[in-house]
């Protein structure tokens, strides 16, 4: 089984960076960093024109992480600088072991 190394985050925005999206990779997976680098040129490249402002970022990805839920997060400031993320999912199930008959005292 081959592990994921990096993932290529592209993001098209308007001219004032107050829209966003994300943009289709080529290829979205890395075994390596350094072959998402290599690919950072031509990733953006398929993009030129279709939006005013490209931005690419390779983002490494723990390969222990690969069968947890990951989240995706990332962010344009006002800078132009792309910052993101990959993480843990904020999904939390919260149990209760210590049920009690008590505890549904409004069901008689």
């Amino acid at each position: 089984m081959e592990h994921i190394a990096a993932l290529l985050l592209i993001i098209g925005c308007s001219d004032d960076l107050a829209q966003c999206q994300e943009l289709p990779a080529p290829v979205p997976v890395f075994e390596t960093a350094e072959e998402c680098e290599t690919e950072v040129p031509n990733a953006m490249g398929r993009f030129t024109g279709t939006h005013p402002q490209i931005f690419a970022q390779c983002i490494p990805v723990d390969p222990a992480m690969e069968e947890e839920d990951a989240e995706l997060t990332w962010e344009v400031k006002p800078d132009g600088t792309l910052i993101a993320s990959i993480g843990p999912s904020d999904v939390t199930v919260a149990t209760n072991s210590h049920r009690t008959e008590q505890g549904y005292a409004g069901r008689d």
